[in-house]
């Protein structure tokens, strides 16, 4: 998608006023200089037609100073928002159901945890237009299942082929957290989240979630915990709070909808410091186009 604006668009404002000044001007002028204007042999239409070509003159070159530009918004480089990693846990206590009550998106169909809570975070993930997003998923380890990226639509279809129990039935938080860190190596965002999602206690992993945390926080990842089930919300909670980020306990899927709705509220930063690297610059058009014009006036003007 690509974003049409200009560099300088106050000088945009110098238009009207232009406009005005030519047609105040332009009888004023006319009674200077040509005294009896019914001998001289140009009709009406022909001043008029003078008239716009020399708007239509001053209009393009007002575009030209504007200097016109098109930001490729699909371009990493050029966007406004956040490097956000969600991690899933795919334990095998997300494989329990009741958890969709009062839920659209179950369509009333009895779903485990894991299946809503990969539903709800793809939903979250396709609204992210301004941020790069990545998954880890974790259970008895924790691995990166797509690596941070603009292309949330892949993102999200990537996210239909994981299954539960496929990194194991335990719950590795720190792992979790740790892959997550990794997950940020190449980020240039300011703003970086983890949305860590679990339904269980720490029970697995190489990485205990206090050293996990001091990984984090040494990164300067926020972390969005969310607890649901029978999750160690106290864990979760100082996770959270040590981290910068908010504890969130999710009772049902509309309430762990609601989470996701609310973490989207979060201020966005600029993904890449340098801005607008990718700009793309077609003041030429109107510069040519306004010099054509003014070659027409010229030769209007001679042959009178």
């Amino acid at each position: 998608m690509n974003n049409y604006t200009f560099e300088y668009p106050y000088l945009l404002l110098l238009l009207l006023p232009i406009i005005w000044c030519l047609y105040k001007c332009k009888e004023y002028l006319q009674q200077k200089y040509f005294v009896h204007l019914e001998l001289l042999p140009v009709s009406k239409r022909v001043k008029n037609l003078d008239f716009l070509l020399i708007i239509l003159l001053f209009t393009l070159l007002l575009f030209t100073l504007a200097s016109p530009i098109v930001i490729d918004k699909l371009n990493p480089l050029n966007r406004f928002g956040k490097d956000i990693v969600v991690a899933i846990d795919a334990s095998g206590s997300m494989n329990a159901s009741g958890f969709d009550q009062e839920n659209e998106l179950s369509e009333g169909k009895r779903l485990s945890r894991f299946a809503l809570t990969k539903m709800i975070a793809r939903e979250f993930i396709l609204k992210r237009v301004n941020d790069n997003v990545g998954v880890v998923i974790y259970g008895d380890f924790a691995f990166i299942a797509s690596p941070i990226t603009y292309e949330k639509e892949i993102v999200s279809d990537m996210l239909e082929y994981v299954t539960q129990g496929m990194a194991g039935q335990n719950t590795a938080i720190g792992d979790a957290i740790a892959m997550s860190v990794r997950a940020f190596r190449y980020s240039q965002a300011t703003s970086k989240i983890l949305i860590l999602l679990s339904d269980g206690e720490h029970n697995s992993g190489a990485l205990s979630p206090k050293d996990a945390l001091a990984l984090a926080k040494e990164a300067g990842v926020k972390i969005y915990t969310i607890s649901i089930g029978e999750a160690d919300s106290a864990l979760m909670q100082k996770i959270a709070q040590e981290s910068g980020g908010v504890f969130y306990n999710a009772k049902n899927a509309k309430e762990l909808e609601g989470v996701y709705s609310a973490i989207d509220t979060l201020e966005s930063s600029k993904i890449d410091s340098k801005e607008y690297k990718l700009k793309k610059y077609f003041y030429q058009s109107f510069l040519i186009t306004g010099l054509l014009i003014l070659l027409i006036l010229l030769y209007r003007e001679l042959k009178k």
